[in-house]
């Protein structure tokens, strides 16, 4: 399958949060609970028209991935968690932009959340 050339790829935006919980939260249990509450809140074809995805989460820190118009259904969802397992959480967006580095850099600077050298293997 041939790759799509940059100028022809749909764009995205990338949406850094934080979570604050009472116990810690586990990335399995993070992106069920996102897709659970995409399809409880926006239904199945809003979910899929935002075109969620979770890029990384470590130390309550995360990257959630979106479409560029769907910014706010994003938010919304992430907004509506309250409980992931049972463990009361709350879940705080720090900003969105563009690229996975800006937001890296910007939201989240203390974290090593998305480091290229240690996840290369994503882009093997």
């Amino acid at each position: 399958m041939k790759v799509l050339p940059p100028t022809q790829r749909s764009k995205k935006r990338y949406l850094a949060f934080e979570i604050i919980s009472e116990a810690p939260v586990r990335r399995e249990d993070m992106i069920r609970e996102i897709f659970s509450a995409a399809g409880s809140l926006l239904g199945d074809v809003g979910s899929s028209e935002c075109a969620l995805r979770l890029l990384a989460f470590e130390d309550s820190m995360g990257i959630v991935r979106c479409s560029p118009d769907r910014t706010d259904n994003t938010r919304a969802v992430l907004a509506t968690i309250r409980d992931v397992k049972g463990t009361r959480v709350l879940c705080h967006v720090l900003g969105i932009s563009g690229t996975v580095r800006g937001a890296t850099k910007k939201y989240l600077a203390g974290a090593d959340i998305f480091s290229p050298k240690e996840q290369s293997h994503i882009n093997e």
